[in-house]
């Protein structure tokens, strides 16, 4: 089977540009399109205490995320044709993407650590509410 519109969830970190070599290997025979997705982490999260550095730490965090994004964008050695940077429910996100984008596969990593629980819920979400193919990538 073949797919020609790929949506691959990343985190900033390194073990992305594995996804994104797996996207680009499945859609470039058949010159498909890729659109990346991530979660921008919540400052709040960090410190209640902290709220009038809040805005600008959310602003350095958006930045950070959007440079990583333009560095596998860069990297991928093939076209990405959307990137988006979104926070709360990643599942969600993905369902919606999917439905107006026609996305015909989702790639995620896996972790299968601790460390990485938050996606792996996030990811049994999307397996148990998706209506598009889902490859969960092994991560080290």
């Amino acid at each position: 089977m073949s797919y020609s519109h790929v949506l691959v969830a990343v985190a900033v970190t390194p073990e992305s540009h594995r996804l994104i070599r797996r996207a680009v290997s499945l859609v470039k025979p058949v010159n498909g399109s890729i659109t990346l997705i991530t979660i921008a982490t919540d400052p709040e999260l960090f410190n209640q205490m902290s709220a009038p550095m809040l805005e600008n730490l959310r602003d350095v965090m958006y930045e950070e995320t959007q440079t990583f994004l333009e560095a596998l964008k860069n990297g991928a050695g093939y076209p990405i044709a959307k990137t988006i940077i979104a926070s709360g429910e990643l599942g969600e996100y993905i369902q919606d993407i999917c439905e107006k984008d026609d996305i015909d596969l989702v790639i995620c990593g896996n972790h299968n650590h601790s460390f990485f629980s938050k996606a792996l819920c996030s990811a049994k979400k999307i397996v148990a509410t998706s209506r598009t193919d889902l490859l969960l990538v092994a991560l080290d």
